[in-house]
This record gives C-alpha cells, structure tokens and sequence, in this order.
C-alpha cells in the first residue's frame, strides 16, 4: 500500500466520494458544537429569542437529539438498503438545511423542532457515511476512510466552537447552512453504491461505477473480483430469507458478530466521554484553582474541540497499520485508567486533600483523545466490516440508537446522580467499564483490518464448527 495514500492517483476518486459522504458529518459536528457558545447567549439578557432560555429549556435543547434518533437509525437504515445510500444523503442533506432555517427564528419551540431534527442528521451520520464509505472503499484504504467521519463530525464541533466566540448568530447560521446546501449540489453528482447497484440487479452499473472508483479504463480480474465478491455475499443473505433480527438470532456467528457490535458500542458509549465533555467546565473550573490558568466555557470547548480533533486525524492515518483490534483494546485500557484517575482525584478532593490541580484537565484530555482516536472511529469501522449488506445499515442502527439512549440518559441525568452518589462513583464505574470492555475485544473482538467476510466470520467459529466444514468441504470435493 502506498505510504501517503492521499498521493496515490488510483485512490483519487474514492478519497474525493469519502470527502463528499462526509460533509452531512461535519454539519452534524456544526449542530452539536452550536449548542456550547449558544446555550451562553440564549441564556444571557443579550437573547435572540424573546426571552433568556432557563437551564431546564437548555438541558432538553441538548438532550433531545439523542432520543429524537433513535427511530430514525432503523428508519435511515431501511430507507437506505431500499432506496440507495445516495438517495438517502440527498434527503439527509435536504433535513441539514431545514435544521438551520429554523434556527433563524430562535423562539423555544423552533429551536426545540431543530433539534429533533439533529437527530436526524446524527442517524445518517453514523449509518448511512460509514456503510457507504465501506461499499466505495478498497480493503487497503477502508480502514483510514472509513475514520473519516469520526474526523468530519470532530472538526465540525471545533469549526463552531471557534467561530462561535467570534461572530454573530445568524453570521453563525449562513455560514453553517452553507454546508447542507454545497453537500446537496455534490450528491447529485454523486455516484451511488456498488453493492446497492448489485442488490437491485444493475450489474453493469456496479462496474461502471466500480471502473470510476478505481480510475481504470477496462474491466479487469481485480473489478471481476470485487463483483463476485459482493454477488457471494448477497447470494449468501439470500439462503436466509427470513427477518434480519430473527436471522441474526438464528445463526450464531451472525449472533456472535451482533454481540461484538453491541459491545463496540457500550464501550464507545460507556468510557465516560460523554459525560466528561458535559462535565468539562466544572472540571476546568476546579482545577484552575491555586493556579493563574483560567479558561472561560468557549476556551474549554475549543481545546476539548482541538484534542478531538488531533485525536481523529491521528485514527485516521494509523487504523490500517495499528489494525482495529488494537488500537480498540489499547484506547479501552488507557480511558479506563484515565477514568480512574480522576475518580481518584474527586476522592481525594472530597476528603480534604489537594491532590495536583493539573491531574483533572490532563485525565479529562486522555480520556476525549482515547474515545476520538479509538473508540469512536473505529468502533464504526469495525461494525461496517463484520456484516454483509444485508445487515451492515441494521445492525449499524441498531448499536447507534442504543448509543442514543444511553447519551440521553447520561446528559440528562448525570449531574443528578453524581450528586447523589458522588463524582467519584459514577467515574469509578467508567472505568471498570472501560477495563472490562478491554478484556472483552482481547479475548472475543478478531482482526478485520483487509480481511474478507467470510475470513472474519472464520474466526468466530468454534473449532468444533470449523472441524465440521472441513469435513463437509472434503465429502463435496469427492
């Protein structure tokens, strides 16, 4: 593989359908960075809306995307296996703009249904980009392509925190709906999926596409061999015609690649990113204490925003050397010790010690790079490449809309229960989460880095099973 991959002339034209899936990433990121600087001035006397917003408005104004998606994951996940993924980013697009029309008229109610609508927006981000980047990708470079979205939706929550302390409100706005618009025009011109165009039946398609992608003039073995590939898999759903969910269920290496779909996700969900980054400026404004460092809200979001970042881009440019596997365990250990060290530093604290004021901001920035650079990204990657089209945009849905869920309980509820069992319990707990999770994809997660299905699928049996196909491979030859 070629070191700088971005240099490759063979790779342009993936690199430039990643770029363009993406973009719905980064107005994602641009609706949840929007919240941090303008939760301040709707709060403030210097309100947009009639009105300053009170803390309850506020808390369910950043809340409610989470919940508002979960039906959408299963909805954006049918919509796209049976319309196409293009079809999908165009009406995802379309939403994005609606999203920010609203938004120019900030009364409680119309920023309440923006919102929502972000909900929206977070389904096809970590359905429809990841699913589709995978079916556009060649095995050398899915992995670091597939990492994109994770470094779209970060630099978008950054590009907003900065232009957030800088401009005005509705400057904020135009500039923002710039990018749903931009993304529109480009989908049209968009090619759709290989792997959509071989369900439907237009082969031909498929490898007109799949020449496009390539950069090649002619079809050869290799374009051959990507079509069967994908007519295998789909050949194999079609054995099984029954519901997704009672297939999975049904068969036990689907079922053991749904588990470690599950798990991906609660070790995402569950390190303690979510919670720290709404923490944040409680945890800055403790720890500039005996010291002359003191960030105000919007500082503290763009360094969070800055490390994110880094940490994505980092991902990116190492996934296809490191291999998913590790750097998953390894980003799991180091959150899950992190979290214990500032469990440890609240310990301390609530019993009178003055354990060093540094340990919260530099606990908090490893545990926001480890979720950035690991958890986040590839988790996603991993998902895409351990299921077939058939389950792929499903099972992806159905491990984000729990994703989802477990968000909103953690945002709405967690200063409520953290004073009531203390900060330090609730971040113990991460971390035990966090170790946990790290056994678990060291005894249980395989290697997908390059690997074909069927390769992946062969590491879930039991050698019992594997004994068995064996046995039936050598009858059949016979």
């Amino acid at each position: 593989m070629n070191k700088f991959f971005l240099f490759d002339k063979r790779k342009w034209n993936q690199i430039l359908c990643a770029l363009t899936i993406c973009l719905p990433v980064f107005n994602y990121g641009n609706t949840l960075g929007w919240m941090s600087p303008m939760s301040l001035l709707l709060q403030s006397n210097h309100s947009p809306s009639e009105k300053p917003l009170t803390d309850v408005e506020i808390s369910w104004l950043a809340a409610i995307s989470y919940l508002a998606g979960i039906p959408f994951y299963f909805l954006l996940a049918y919509i796209s296996d049976r319309y196409g993924r293009k079809n999908t980013l165009l009406l995802s697009t379309a939403l994005g703009s609606t999203i920010w029309i609203l938004k120019l008229f900030p009364q409680f109610w119309t920023l309440f249904v923006s919102r929502c609508m972000v909900g929206i927006l977070m389904s096809c981000s970590f359905v429809t980009c990841p699913v589709f980047i995978k079916e556009i990708s060649e095995n050398s470079i899915r992995g670091r392509l597939g990492c994109w979205t994770s470094v779209f939706y970060t630099s978008g929550c950054f590009f907003t925190y900065v232009i957030g302390d800088m401009l005005g409100y509705r400057t904020i706005i135009f500039i923002c709906l710039s990018v749903p618009i931009i993304s529109f025009l480009l989908f049209l011109a968009m090619p759709e999926s290989p792997s959509y165009l071989v369900q439907i039946g237009k082969i031909e398609e498929a490898e007109k596409v799949l020449l496009w992608l390539r950069r090649k003039t002619e079809i050869d073995c290799e374009i051959s061999q990507e079509i069967e590939t994908i007519k295998a898999e789909q050949k194999n759903d079609e054995v099984n015609d029954s519901s997704i969910i009672k297939a999975i269920f049904a068969d036990k290496i689907l079922f053991k690649a749904f588990q470690i779909a599950l798990m991906a996700a609660f070790a995402r969900e569950l390190c303690g990113a979510i919670p720290v980054g709404n923490f944040a400026g409680d945890i800055f404004l403790r720890a500039s204490d005996g010291t002359r460092v003191v960030l105000n809200p919007n500082q503290q979001a763009m360094v969070m925003g800055a490390v994110q970042t880094a940490a994505t881009i980092i991902a990116s440019n190492i996934v296809e050397k490191s291999g998913r596997r590790p750097l998953l365990f390894i980003t799991c250990l180091i959150s899950g010790i992190s979290m214990c060290s500032l469990a440890t530093w609240f310990l301390f604290k609530d019993y009178g010690f003055n354990p060093p004021a540094w340990i919260p901001v530099f606990t908090l920035c490893i545990c926001i790079f480890c979720d950035s650079a690991g958890l986040l990204p590839v988790g996603t990657v991993l998902i895409g490449e351990i299921f077939s089209f058939k389950y792929r945009a499903t099972v992806l849905g159905t491990s984000m809309a729990i994703a989802s869920f477990l968000d909103f309980l953690q945002v709405l509820f967690f200063k409520m229960v953290s004073a009531a069992i203390g900060v330090h319990v609730a971040f113990y707990t991460f971390a035990a989460m966090c170790l946990l999770m790290a056994l678990y994809i060291y005894a249980k997660v395989p290697e997908t880095r390059t690997r074909p299905l069927e390769e992946i699928y062969d590491d879930l049996r039991t050698n019992k099973k594997k004994k068995d196909l064996q046995k039936s491979d050598v009858i059949t030859r016979f």
